[in-house]
């Protein structure tokens, strides 16, 4: 279980206690600067640091650290409820898909702001017309196999990330499950790198269009 991670301390220890059996999670420190590292230390996660910036350096980081068989990202920021991945990784586990990825479901007014939730509209429409997949979010929660992500060779390692996953996955014939999961408020303290801000929004759109136009 991977857990991109920077400036996530007041959410960690609620997250980590939340993961179900069977599940390690690894907690990948991005340049944190409110101790989040030892807080996952003190509450069992094994960390790991990447001095690169970037949301996709972090993931690949930690895929690289995960053990062989099925690994599960998700965001750090409490926003997604660990009691869930099962679901998501069910798919890979049985053989019926080769990645599977959570599609949002806001749980209250206000947990996705109108601006982030138009830009990723937008981006799924320009994803299913390149791709064909069926797809109708580029979430940051899902499942693969470490073997096969390690095999399509992703370059990202901004936020583009995610987005060249899923193009990369379509043309190499992958099955994708979309499963619907809870977008739930983040944690008191933490922000979101992506839709806290209109100019997060902004750069990670910057960063998936260019993976777009490659």
């Amino acid at each position: 279980m991977v857990l991109p991670c920077r400036n996530e301390a007041p959410a960690l220890p609620g997250l980590l206690a939340r993961m179900p059996a069977g599940y390690r999670a690894i907690v990948v420190d991005n340049g944190s600067t409110d101790g989040s590292a030892a807080v996952a230390r003190a509450h069992g996660a094994r960390v790991i640091t990447v001095t690169e910036p970037g949301y996709g350096a972090a993931v690949h980081a930690g895929v690289l650290a995960a053990d062989d068989g099925v690994v599960c990202v998700m965001d750090a920021d409490g926003s997604f409820d660990p009691a869930q991945l099962p679901a998501v990784a069910g798919p890979v586990h049985d053989g019926d898909a080769e990645l599977a990825t959570g599609r949002r479901r806001p749980v209250a007014r206000g947990v996705w702001p109108v601006h982030a939730r138009a830009a990723n509209a937008l981006l799924a429409h320009r994803l299913r017309r390149t791709t064909g997949l069926d797809v109708h979010d580029i979430g940051p929660m899902r499942a693969a196999r470490r073997s096969g992500l390690l095999a399509l060779d992703l370059r990202d390692r901004r936020f583009g990330y995610p987005l060249e996953l899923l193009i990369a996955a379509g043309r190499a014939g992958w099955r994708v499950a979309e499963i619907d999961v809870d977008y739930l408020p983040r944690a008191a303290g933490t922000r979101s790198k992506v839709t806290g801000t209109a100019l997060g929004t902004a750069r990670a759109i910057r960063d998936m269009s260019r993976v777009l136009s490659r």
